[in-house]
């Protein structure tokens, strides 16, 4: 049996890393949904991030119809839809406990599509996270957020569904994979934005480093520094070690999106994120043991 490497400083400041980048990256999208507009913010978010790809963008023989798929789905569909949940928010507190609802959404897709078995302890944690984000429906400062809500429900349910064909990769490197997000990404989204925002579009050439530097948080920061540092602590570490330091990013969202710009934590929200993210933390960390 190989004896585990110890959890050392270095992996500790990786897992803070991880977190910040996940857990601020809330701002930096709500900042460029305003600053740029929704979907041209999602375009530049997966071309910046195709750009840093390409040079590991190859076919991969089998799973081209797969990685396809993948591509529509967490590329451009959930982009797209996150983004505008995000833009008609107001409080987008709420946005980031809801958006925890990706994992038992797809708990439940696996026990429907893939034939996965759960026990009580899982099927408490599906029933925690669902109703913990069905109490913030009852708080004055959320409950006027039902249309981001909803969004942002949708947005996880397409997560949840990507992350099911995730699992039917076998062997494609991080950096391809997030290439062909990327390429179907920038394609779809540049198509939507072209429809639905020509003017945001042909601003692109004019926006401040500034705005830039918001996009490029999200795409650089979010998706290949949070992403990729998941994949390291993977490599040295084992799941069930270290998918549960993953819980802290949708908490650093709540209280500084809160502080940022200016928004309430009220007493309901703290109930139902509680509840959302215990039902969140039962739910991985058991996942977690079972794919050990």
């Amino acid at each position: 049996m190989t004896t585990p490497r110890p959890f050392g400083p270095l992996d500790l400041g990786v897992v803070v890393m991880m977190n910040l980048f996940w857990g601020l990256n809330i701002i930096a999208v709500k900042q460029s949904v305003l600053l740029v507009a929704p979907l041209t913010a999602a375009f530049l978010r997966q071309a910046l991030v195709l750009m840093v790809c390409a040079g590991s963008l190859r076919p991969v023989p089998g799973q081209m119809r797969a990685i396809t798929m993948l591509g529509l789905l967490m590329g451009a569909a959930f982009y797209l839809v996150i983004n505008l949940s995000l833009a008609v928010a107001t409080n987008v507190g709420a946005l980031a406990i809801a958006g925890q609802l990706g994992v038992p959404f797809a708990l439940i897709l696996a026990v429907l599509f893939q034939g996965e078995r759960i026990h009580v302890p899982r099927l408490i944690g599906i029933a925690l996270s669902l109703g913990g984000v069905a109490v913030l429906v009852f708080d004055p400062s959320a409950g006027g957020q039902l249309l981001a809500l909803a969004l942002t429900a949708l947005s996880s349910l397409i997560w949840a569904i990507g992350s099911l064909v995730q699992r039917q990769l076998r062997g494609v490197p991080v950096l391809t994979l997030y290439g062909w997000i990327a390429l179907w990404g920038t394609a779809g989204l540049g198509l939507a934005a072209l429809v639905a925002e020509p003017h945001a579009l042909r601003a692109v050439p004019s926006l401040s480093l500034g705005t830039l530097g918001w996009i490029a948080f999200s795409a650089l920061g979010s998706t290949l520094g949070g992403h990729g540092a998941l994949s390291w602590l993977l490599q040295r570490h084992p799941v069930t070690v270290v998918t549960p330091m993953t819980l802290a990013a949708p908490v650093i969202s709540v209280f500084t999106a809160a502080w940022y710009f200016g928004t309430p934590v009220t007493g309901v929200m703290l109930v139902g994120g509680g509840l959302a993210m215990a039902g969140v933390a039962i739910v991985t960390m058991r996942t977690a043991a079972r794919s050990a």
